[in-house]
């Protein structure tokens, strides 16, 4: 994989004691770090354009966070449409040093600017309080929501402050999702078996043409059997499963590695999802990559979520050809639908996820957080 090229570090003042702004004093020279008084020096309205999209992946702001870290995913919103898995995130940072040309992230950030975060401690604040009150809770939370967990965690080294928390409390789960190959900052912590890391996996040919500045195919792969050898238990998601004229021959090349290279014991969580985004998005995508890329030229639909998604027919044929290949091997493998609705379920696996043994607890509903039940008293 590629290092990480950045051309700017800006520190917000406030930022300027912390220890994530005196370790990128320290990396970078003197010429790329620039101290601002107010993020706001950086502020812009509305949907970003190209230029600024791409501006934003290689220029960093060290501010602090000033809402609640810890939130339930946004697909506990969609309870109507989709069925939800209880996730929580923790989020970090916005925006992402990598390219995907299906990349939510272009209908949704209105910075103009990557940001890590300099107040990590009110974040393990945050959740310790929460970890406290419900120790024997097995919520699953991660940091992959809006920013890769692991893309940056070389220079911010946000794993090595949250490891050590969730040994505290081992019915907890954290979940580090990426789609890079940058591991080793947190190996020496390991064996931690409530902290998986996760990857984001496509068949190469996808990687290629669509996932751009990420770690390849077997970069990902000989990353997590480095964190398996080291006691940390592995995840994987093959979303989005992607449309193109070879995809039942590149996604069993995929299917038939990972049985190659892993078991059912050593994933601890398997999702599947396929293609989808909001309906702005596609201004986005087609400027920035051209009706060349898969993402742009293949029909979608309006659902009723509100997201362009592959019909419902053939969204039932990717998930039965990849869920049947799996199974097949061995029907211990664990896998769960991201993101897809009760009659997707039905059709495409032919089970709901409350009758699975390995599943069912991630879909048992929790307590709500202190910040949901503030908000809706709000709403009240």
């Amino acid at each position: 994989m590629k290092d990480v090229i950045l051309d700017k570090i800006f520190i917000e003042k406030n930022s300027l004691k912390s220890k994530l702004a005196q370790r990128m004093i320290q990396i970078f020279p003197k010429e790329k770090v620039e101290i601002l008084e107010s993020e706001y020096d950086l502020s812009h309205k509305g949907q970003l354009s190209k230029e600024q999209f791409e501006w934003s992946k290689k220029n960093l702001l060290i501010t602090e966070f000033k809402g609640h870290f810890f939130k339930r995913c946004p697909g506990a919103t969609q309870k109507k449409t989709i069925t939800c898995c209880n996730y929580y995130v923790l989020n970090l940072g916005s925006q992402c040093n990598m390219n995907c040309s299906y990349c939510y992230l272009q209908s949704y950030l209105n910075t103009p600017i990557m940001k890590a975060y300099s107040n990590i401690d009110k974040a393990i604040s945050e959740l310790r309080e929460m970890m406290i009150e419900f120790p024997q809770l097995p919520y699953r939370v991660g940091t992959g929501e809006v920013i890769d967990s692991l893309s940056l965690d070389h220079l911010t080294l946000f794993s090595r402050e949250l490891i050590p928390l969730f040994k505290e409390f081992p019915n907890w789960t954290l979940e580090f999702k990426t789609k890079s190959n940058r591991v080793d900052q947190f190996l020496d912590l390991g064996p931690c078996q409530n902290v998986l890391v996760s990857w984001s996996i496509n068949p190469p040919h996808i990687i290629q043409s669509e996932e751009h500045d990420t770690a390849c195919f077997e970069e990902r792969i000989d990353a997590a059997k480095k964190c398996r050898e080291k006691g940390f238990p592995l995840s994987f998601h093959i979303d989005p499963i992607i449309w193109h004229p070879e995809w039942k021959e590149n996604y069993s090349y995929l299917v038939d590695e990972i049985i190659k290279n892993f078991s059912p014991e050593d994933i601890k969580v398997f999702s599947l999802g396929t293609l989808r985004f909001q309906p702005e998005q596609r201004f986005m995508m087609k400027e920035r990559f051209g009706m060349n890329s898969y993402v742009n030229n293949s029909e979608m639909f309006l659902s009723e979520s509100g997201k362009m998604r592959y019909d419902w027919h053939l969204r039932n044929e990717m998930f039965q050809f990849v869920f049947k290949r799996f199974k097949n091997h061995n029907p211990k493998w664990n896998i769960f639908l991201c993101m897809e609705t009760p009659e997707t379920w039905a059709t495409s696996v032919n089970v709901s996820p409350m009758n699975v043994p390995g599943l069912k607890d991630f879909f048992r509903p929790l307590p709500k957080i202190k910040n949901e039940l503030s908000e809706e008293s709000i709403g009240d």
